[in-house]
């Protein structure tokens, strides 16, 4: 709604709000693994964070590094650890870690008399799905044998679970009721409202670029150099087999035993049956009914008589007995089906009321034999069959891949066509080639497949459930790096050109930078260059508009931090030039008190203020228990997150 108040979280007031209330708190055991590792370790190299006397481990935060991650994915499938990393990730998952210790700590020392209760922890993991059985209720078994697979103690997570409380006792109620005055809200409204008008002039290097190709060697030199700059992501080959019902073969057909058995299992199916339609009035009283199946009987029809009433006859299409009997009564089923065809049916008391009812036809289904259905059910039991197989055979080749067969021995023995993509990245695109996009067989094996650690690690994947299958594993690894200087030699002369021009640039930005101090007009400052430049590019823009782009370009972001008539300069990438930016005009925004937009951005505002009054609560208990970060331990796991990148 209000995308400039939006933007203002972005900041560290609204990073620490969601992270306490959507990262922390999420990574119970509900969302994600939980980490195995306590507070502590062995010695102080393990210690990413002390927080009073608890610490947290450098194991800790690896693992809610890894559930992160893992969540983050659910939305950005290709994301990798180190992008996760760049992103700044580590940082709020170290930052949140602290805040949940803190909170703990915070309460074990203070004499407030605020705890979690082992009762409201017990209420907790009663509620989360993952231990909930058959019935829909907390099972101890499910329970017990879930910690047991994922290596995790009763301990830990009741832990985990009650630092989340913690959290949401001591920081929502910070919050709660949090309102902005109509004056600021005014004045924050108003600025959205805004427009501001002026110029973006470029100022590339190329136009300062020496005249004089550069030789070979030249090129080559700046290709080493300059090397990370055309660095191409890793690309991977996936080689996959995708295998169906017609992989299954010798599959025995349904026995007479079998088809018997099923046609038993389904006799209600088969049975004769017997439905009835009608048309029903329903009234209020027992007098009613039988009034007004007097004028019927009298020979008026249902519908007029009905219609005369206020009432309306509705036509009810054939139903079996005991189906009515579930929808209206069994005195109602009794009287539908007791009548005869054209005749009114006794009226009956039901579950809305008293029915008047005329039954219109009778139906009668004779049913099926064995012999009659056979053919349907030997289909039926085939297909149930085939696809029982199918999943066997997954299992089985499942297992022969944990055994140290490779995917093409099984693809061979089975039958099975191996097909090797493109080398991919990650994102599955293929490098120089935009137009080719796998098929949607390999699509959703591209992250796992960007997830091995090596090549030759075969694995089974379901495409469609039950039906379609696919073995696959890595073909070939093809580390980032630059492409051959042959690939891309022209790419990389015009950019050295760039590059040697990148100095005279620079000098002409500056005088431009210099005249428009002296207030010299924006055009005449380009003009004195002497250079042909593009034109300069018109802007005349309100801030409404620029909230609405889900990209803000640079340019347009530092338009709205500037001051009117003042000039800032922006520095392009890889050394392409320079942006001068003026801000000639500013035209302060009107709103009235009675504008609707106003309210929404008190609401918007008050919410901001929610968050601040959360955001000064937290870092208040972490001073009040003491943190001291190993900030060599943190560099070393960053290192080991990113590869050693």
């Amino acid at each position: 709604m209000l995308g400039f108040i939006r933007s203002l979280t972005k900041s560290r007031i609204g990073v620490a709000f969601a992270l306490l209330f959507l990262l922390l708190i999420a990574l119970s055991f509900a969302g994600a693994d939980i980490s195995g590792a306590k507070f502590g370790g062995a010695g102080n190299a393990d210690r990413a964070v002390t927080v009073g006397s608890a610490h947290i481990s450098t194991a800790e935060v690896q693992k809610a590094m890894s559930n992160a991650l893992e969540n983050a994915r659910s939305e950005s499938p290709t994301v990798t650890m180190k992008d996760f990393v760049a992103q700044g990730a580590l940082e709020q998952v170290v930052d949140s870690l602290i805040d949940r210790a803190a909170l703990m700590e915070w309460a074990r020392q203070s004499a407030v008399g605020i705890g979690v209760s082992d009762r409201l922890i017990d209420s907790e993991i009663a509620k989360m799905p993952a231990f909930q059985g058959p019935d829909g209720k907390f099972s101890q078994t499910t329970y017990k044998a879930l910690l047991g697979r994922k290596g995790i103690s009763d301990a830990v997570l009741r832990d985990d679970i009650a630092k989340g409380l913690m959290a949401r006792q001591v920081l929502i109620p910070a919050g709660v009721g949090a309102s902005m005055p109509q004056s600021i809200a005014l004045r924050y409204a108003a600025v959205l409202k805004e427009t501001r008008e002026g110029a973006v002039q470029l100022i590339p290097s190329s136009a300062f670029a020496p005249k004089t190709p550069p030789s070979d060697a030249d090129v080559a030199a700046f290709y080493k150099a300059s090397g990370a700059r055309y660095q191409r992501p890793e690309r991977r080959t996936i080689r996959y087999a995708v295998f169906d019902e017609s992989a299954i073969r010798n599959l025995p057909a349904p026995s007479d035993a079998e088809v018997s058995a099923r046609y038993k299992l389904n006799a209600a199916a088969y049975a004769p049956t017997e439905t009835r339609a009608f048309t029903q009035v329903i009234v209020p009283t027992e007098p009613a009914a039988k009034a007004l199946a007097a004028e019927i009987a009298g020979g008026k029809a249902i519908e007029a008589a009905a219609a005369a009433k206020g009432l309306t006859a509705r036509k009810v299409p054939a139903v079996v007995r005991k189906t009515l009997e579930s929808e209206a009564s069994n005195a109602v089923a009794a009287a539908v089906f007791s009548a005869s065809t054209g005749a009114l049916a006794q009226p009956a008391k039901g579950a809305l009321g008293w029915y008047v009812i005329r039954l219109d036809s009778v139906i009668q289904n004779p049913g099926k034999s064995l012999d009659q259905v056979r053919a349907e059910i030997v289909g039926v039991i085939t297909a149930e069959k085939r696809k029982a197989a199918l999943t066997d055979l997954s299992a089985k080749f499942d297992e022969a891949f944990g055994s140290g067969t490779g995917l093409a021995d099984i693809a061979k023995n089975a039958g099975l066509t191996v097909i090797t993509t493109d080398p991919l990245e990650a994102n599955g695109s293929v490098p120089g080639h935009p137009d080719i996009k796998p098929n949607a067989d390999v699509t959703p094996l591209i992250q796992s497949a960007f997830a091995m650690e090596r090549e030759g690690q075969p694995q089974v994947a379901e495409i469609k459930a039950g039906e379609r299958y696919v073995i696959y594993d890595v073909g070939q690894i093809t580390p980032a790096a630059p492409p051959p200087l042959a690939e891309i030699k022209d790419k990389v002369a015009a950019d050295l050109q760039t590059t040697r021009g990148y100095g005279a640039a620079k000098v002409a930005t500056e005088k431009v930078m210099t005249a428009l101090a002296r207030k010299v007009p924006f055009a005449e400052a380009i003009k004195a260059l002497g250079i042909a430049l593009p034109p300069a590019e018109p802007f005349n823009l309100p801030r409404e508009q620029l909230n609405a782009m889900q990209k803000v370009p640079p340019t347009l972001q530092l338009l709205f931090e500037m001051a009117q008539g003042t000039a800032k300069k922006l520095e392009a990438p890889n050394k392409a030039g320079f942006l001068v930016v003026a801000l000639t005009k500013v035209t302060p925004g009107a709103i009235k008190a009675d504008d609707p937009f106003l309210a929404r951005a008190r609401v918007e505002l008050g919410q901001l203020a929610s968050r601040e009054y959360v955001d000064e609560l937290r870092l208040a208990v972490r001073e009040a228990v003491g943190v001291k970060r190993n900030e060599a331990a943190i560099a070393a796991l960053r290192t080991q997150l990113i590869g050693g990148q």
